[in-house]
């Protein structure tokens, strides 16, 4: 059984599933943790190999943390809650809704896309994958400064800073099962067209890895969505623009119900 490491709000409200990004971990998800969502119950895993969590184990699969994810919501006795994800986290809440459709009551995706990858990018990820587990270092991703790529032009030294830190808080096994698992993943749309529940999509303007058009074909495909496009902000429109993020979220939560 795959184990997850859970930050919890312990709010009496809706449940919220935070999914976090790649290479990041829980952490990245303070400015929803902190109680600006109001009442909302949030919770935020540390997916296998990131932050606290235990290394992965078993062949790399979004399905098998998509399982994991549902056993989490057993035990804490939820039947259901709001699944938002931010870029990986996104393609795992696709792939949560695809298994357990009937356990999400509504759906978040950030800085994310329904499509899977063209070729360069999957030989980008094996490059990734086999060079940190060669090494068994994730300095490579500080090297190549995936936190520039991550972050919108007008984020500040701090914010970097603070990036880099939860890059190199991540496991080369996560790294590389994670960079495996997402190569592996199935398109979206699908999925994303039998939803029958209230979605939002939220993109930073300045998104350079998942940009505008990648969101707005996201909510294109769901039956219920809004979208939003925060202005200044990159990648990481959660750290970097919580207040226009969670204001975003905290629509849904209310047209959720």
């Amino acid at each position: 059984m795959t184990e997850l490491t859970l930050r919890d709000s312990g709010g009496p409200g809706t449940a919220l599933l935070l999914l976090h990004a790649f290479p990041l971990n829980a952490a990245m998800w303070r400015g929803q943790l902190d109680g600006s969502l109001g009442q909302a119950r949030v919770l935020a895993p540390d997916l296998p190999g990131f932050g606290a969590a235990a290394a992965p184990q078993g062949e790399p699969s979004l399905d098998a943390w998509a399982d994991a994810l549902a056993a989490l919501l057993d035990r804490l006795g939820l039947a259901r809650a709001v699944v938002g994800g931010l870029s990986m986290g996104g393609y795992l809440a696709m792939a949560f809704a695809r298994r357990h459709g009937e356990r999400v009551a509504g759906l978040l995706l950030a800085d994310t896309k329904a499509s899977t990858d063209a070729p360069a990018a999957l030989a980008n990820r094996e490059r990734i994958a086999a060079a940190v587990l060669a090494r068994q270092s994730v300095s490579l991703l500080l090297e190549e400064r995936t936190e520039a790529s991550l972050l919108g032009p007008e984020a500040g030294e701090e914010l970097a800073a603070e990036v880099r830190e939860l890059i190199a808080a991540a496991s080369p096994a996560g790294v590389a099962w994670a960079q495996r698992a997402m190569a592996g993943r199935q398109a979206g749309f699908e999925t994303l067209a039998h939803l029958r529940v209230p979605a939002a999509v939220v993109v930073g303007q300045d998104d350079r890895l998942t940009p505008v058009p990648d969101a707005e074909e996201l909510a294109d495909a769901l039956p219920d969505a809004e979208l939003t496009v925060i202005p200044g902000a990159g990648h990481l429109a959660a750290l970097e623009a919580p207040a226009a993020f969670n204001a975003a979220v905290t629509a849904l939560l209310r047209r959720v119900g």
